[in-house]
This record gives structure tokens, sequence and C-alpha cells, in this order.
């Protein structure tokens, strides 16, 4: 599968390595930006997020969007 980004500049050799968390596009390595989120566990009173923060995979918009300049 090609990078949507990619394919819109009309490069045709790139290979899309993941889908954005939000739009669902699929972008390439040079498109696509890891973020970090925290992680909500269901339980009791107390502590509800993990210490460990997952990755996120977000398009240049998306990402954009998220973390304004």
């Amino acid at each position: 599968m090609k990078c949507y980004d990619c394919d819109l500049a009309g490069r045709s050799d790139s290979t899309a390595v993941g889908v954005c968390a939000r739009c669902g596009l699929v972008v390439c390595r040079d498109h696509g930006k890891v973020s970090q989120t925290l992680v909500h566990l269901r339980r009791g009173p107390g502590r509800s997020t993990s210490d460990v923060p997952a990755r996120r995979l977000l398009c240049g918009t998306c990402h954009g969007a998220e973390h304004p300049a």
C-alpha cells in the first residue's frame, strides 16, 4: 500500500508503514509522526493512568492539528 501524502505528490516508490490513529490515512516513515499518549486504565479509586505512555502514529496533518506551533 502507498502512503497517501506521497501518492498526492506523485511519488510511487513509497510504502506505507502505519495508519493515522485519528483520521485513518496510511502513512510512510517520512510522513508519519509518532507521539505519546497516556493510557487510562479501568480501575477502582486511585491512580487510573499507566506509568508508561503508549505510542501513537499520526499523519502530518493530524499531528499539526493536535500540536500547534
